[in-house]
């Protein structure tokens, strides 16, 4: 059963990965053996992964690149062979949102989340496809959301990019399963980060309905995610492919109307 998890020596890209549920991804991998490269574009946010890995006694790869630019992608990349390895594990996870109203919203703003979380899985994932393609082995694991399958208030651009990730990711799965590459998606539900915190409040609007419509009663811990990014990484998921795992505490199954929820 061990070796079923066992990702020893396995060189794996996670993108964006210096925090957060990312960051939570590159760790467990990391503890199962894989040798994890992460990039971001902020050098303080690369120095705290380091500092994050340390803590636990491994070793992180870390790198600047932009992942929406072909160029600087493919330097990094190349980097990452050159010092590493051939990327055997590749986690798509950089991604923004904004949340804006569609008649706000500026069509440079729609355009610029399109590109970093729909775009850029598809630029890193065709410069790394390749090198999976000639090892006959490859995992790819996109960072969807359950707005891939609905939408909310204001979150327009966030929602079409993760919409069209998820179908990418099943489209990813028609091409290269011939080639032993599984090609899954992960979708987050409310999950407990810094970014969330102020409206996880006791009393919040939000935190109340998370509390109440997912049927585990909490919000999702990074490290829930992770796990299913661990099974998807792993010899356990070698024939699960153009799946979207969604990591919610049941909410999707029970998420309806509320009135008064898209004021929140």
């Amino acid at each position: 059963m061990k070796d079923l998890f066992d990702l020893t020596g396995k060189v794996t890209l996670v993108t964006g990965g210096t925090h957060g549920i990312g960051l939570a991804i590159g760790l467990i991998l990391a503890k199962a053996g894989a040798r994890v490269c992460v990039n971001d574009i902020q050098d303080e946010k690369l120095q705290s992964c380091k500092d994050a890995f340390k803590k636990e006694g491994l070793d992180v790869y870390t790198l600047k690149f932009n992942v929406t630019d072909e160029k600087d992608v493919d330097k990094g990349i190349s980097q990452i062979e050159k010092h590493i390895g051939v990327i055997d594990i590749l986690v798509n996870n950089a991604g923004i949102i904004k949340r804006i109203p569609i008649l706000d919203m500026a069509v440079a703003d729609f355009k610029q989340v399109i590109d970093v979380d729909l775009v850029a899985p598809l630029i890193i994932s065709k410069r790394v496809a390749p090198g999976m393609i000639e090892k006959r082995s490859g995992k790819i694991i996109n960072m969807c959301s359950m707005m891939s399958v609905y939408g909310r208030n204001t979150v327009s651009a966030y929602a079409s990019a993760k919409g069209g990730l998820k179908l990418l990711t099943q489209n990813m799965c028609c091409e290269w399963a011939k080639y032993n590459i599984q090609v899954n998606g992960i979708g987050p539900g409310y999950i407990a980060t810094a970014q969330t915190a102020p409206i996880r409040e006791n009393g919040h609007p939000f935190n109340d309905l998370v509390m109440t419509r997912t049927p585990a009663a909490r919000w999702g811990e990074p490290e829930d995610v992770a796990n299913a990014a661990l099974f998807l990484a792993s010899k356990a998921a070698d024939f699960v492919n153009g799946h979207i795992l969604y990591v919610d505490g049941g909410i999707l199954a029970n998420f309806g109307y509320v009135k008064g929820e898209n004021e929140v």
